[in-house]
């Protein structure tokens, strides 16, 4: 994946998630789960179950980008 970022930090979510999940799903994880700001500027990173997929969530202060590697 080529990210054109440079965030203050990664986090990686340990646990699979439903890959249905879209921003505001995988927002409110970052929130209540990981007791994190998703507005901080980090990247959050999720994996599904199989760990053969990721899905990463960034905010630019403009909006959120979602990146997905099939």
């Amino acid at each position: 994946m080529k990210v054109f970022v440079e965030p203050l930090a990664v986090y990686l979510y340990k646990q699979p998630v439903d890959f249905r999940k879209s921003i505001n799903g995988l927002s409110a994880i970052v929130e209540a789960e990981m007791e994190l700001p998703v507005f901080s500027g980090a990247l959050f990173v999720f994996c599904n179950r199989q760990r053969d997929k990721v899905k990463a969530l960034y905010w630019d202060k403009t909006g959120f980008c979602l990146w997905y590697t099939p």
